[in-house]
């Protein structure tokens, strides 16, 4: 504890980088800076969706195979189903979901169908769970705010291509 204390003391003390004013506060200013010292240094970086996806044991899969897959939220609700598996111009693969916040669980609603728009849901921010995706990084709210997708250069993916998803659990 004493030598947590010590490197502290010297941190804040010792540290060019801090304003004399701090250097001359009073023990409690220091302690205080040096709490939100620890603190922000405590604190990891928020992990990027490529990150997140090789941590969750992405898996090959044919693309052909993810096709007409439900794709579920976190309630288990569904959202809508993948039509489509696209490569952007960036090289990024992204599931095409045929989305309506009041239409997204049936797989065919007739003559309503013009009421849904294609989303493209990253891969990064799904996992194959069985016989179904999970959204685990982009939830309703997302799907809502989500542009609508437009080719624009995105080039679809042979269904007999492989390519890798994350594996997801319950």
């Amino acid at each position: 504890m004493k030598t947590i204390a010590l490197v502290v003391a010297v941190v804040i003390l010792g540290s060019p980088a801090l304003p004399t004013s701090l250097i001359t506060a009073s023990p409690t200013a220091r302690t205080a800076a040096a709490a939100k010292l620890i603190s922000v240094a405590a604190e990891p970086p928020e992990p990027s969706p490529e990150e997140k996806m090789r941590a969750r044991f992405p898996q090959p899969v044919k693309v052909g195979d993810l096709i007409g897959l439900p794709v579920l939220d976190g309630q288990d609700r569904t959202i809508g189903y993948v039509d489509n598996v696209v490569r952007s111009k960036a090289g990024k693969i992204r599931l095409i979901v045929p989305y309506s916040s009041w239409l997204g669980w049936p797989k065919d609603v007739g003559p309503l169908e013009n009421l849904r728009r294609p989303v493209a849901v990253p891969i990064e921010v799904v996992a194959i769970l069985g016989r179904q995706i999970d959204a685990l990084d982009m939830d309703r709210p997302d799907f809502d705010k989500a542009p609508t997708w437009a080719a624009n250069g995105d080039t679809p993916i042979s269904r007999d291509e492989i390519i890798r998803i994350a594996i997801g659990r319950r």
